[in-house]
């Protein structure tokens, strides 16, 4: 008798159940919205890529892919590539170094979990003030590129890695100064205002109740930043600032798709190694 009424019961509901999708309608005018957004930008841009199948284009693209099959392995042209491989690692590790140095300061300034005036509801003007400013200071450093940066430096002290190193410090310091304050002020602060509430002090609730429970989190942004940095050296090698970059816009310039295959696959085994470190790091601090 119960699976009987069970049955009827199943029976009516799919009777009185809607044929169409109640949210139907709105995810038609979503879709078009995006549409009527999307095709005006497209237009500005000029984005055809229809004309990358046009034969005065094909042919010379097809043709520079066939060279790029083999990769170039003879002995001297490896060891440029692991010794500019080296060069561009340090560049990037240099930079971010830097970076980190300018990106702490930023961040703890900017927090208002660690202010203690902010405590009371409202945070003090000079404190307040000060906050403001930094984050000016941020915004500036990460709104300019690292690639307008590298062109500045080079014209200051010269082509070669000095250039990069500065690119990447100033513009990543910006960023991580940013991104960290952003993921420790996204967290519990409850741990660390009651440890200000109960006489600790700054540097203190951070290091006992921020980071503890950010740690991870921090420190896999701050390796996919170090990823970002070796890809951005490899760019900023184009305006003269060393390291892979510039040997790859050499080879390119000649049109020697073998050396340019192997230096991207160096490219390549380099994020790969990063993602790994990054992955095994997470679990340790986890």
């Amino acid at each position: 008798m119960l699976p009987a009424m069970q049955t009827t019961t199943l029976h009516a509901n799919s009777l009185s159940a809607p044929n169409r999708d109640p949210v139907w309608w709105g995810r038609v005018f979503w879709m078009l919205a995006a549409a009527a957004i999307l095709w005006p930008l497209l237009v500005a841009t000029e984005f055809r890529p229809w004309l990358l199948l046009d034969a005065d284009n094909l042919k010379p693209t097809l043709n520079f892919l066939k060279d790029m099959v083999p990769p170039k392995t003879e002995v001297s042209f490896l060891r440029m590539v692991v010794a500019e491989t080296w060069r561009t690692v340090a560049i990037a590790t240099a930079g971010l170094a830097m970076a980190w140095l300018i990106a702490v300061p930023i961040a703890l300034l900017s927090l208002r979990s660690l202010s203690i005036s902010a405590l009371a509801g409202r945070m003090d003007t000079l404190p307040f003030v000060l906050r403001q400013f930094v984050r000016i200071v941020a915004i500036v450093l990460r709104s300019v590129p690292e690639l307008i940066w590298a062109l500045v430096f080079v014209r200051v002290v010269g082509l070669g890695p000095t250039a990069g190193v500065l690119a990447i410090a100033l513009t990543y310091g910006g960023m991580l100064g940013k991104v960290y304050a952003d993921i420790i002020e996204s967290g519990d602060g409850h741990v660390t205002q009651n440890l200000l509430r109960n006489g600790a002090g700054r540097l203190q609730s951070l290091f006992y109740g921020a980071l503890p429970q950010n740690a991870a989190e921090l420190a896999s942004y701050t390796v996919y930043r170090w990823e970002c940095a070796i890809r951005s050296s490899a760019v900023l090698g184009f305006v003269g600032a060393g390291g892979l970059g510039q040997q790859l816009d050499s080879s390119m310039k000649m049109f020697s798709g073998g050396e340019v295959s192997t230096m991207l696959l160096v490219f390549v085994a380099l994020v790969w190694l990063a993602d790994k470190f990054s992955a095994w790091l997470r679990s340790v601090l986890a």
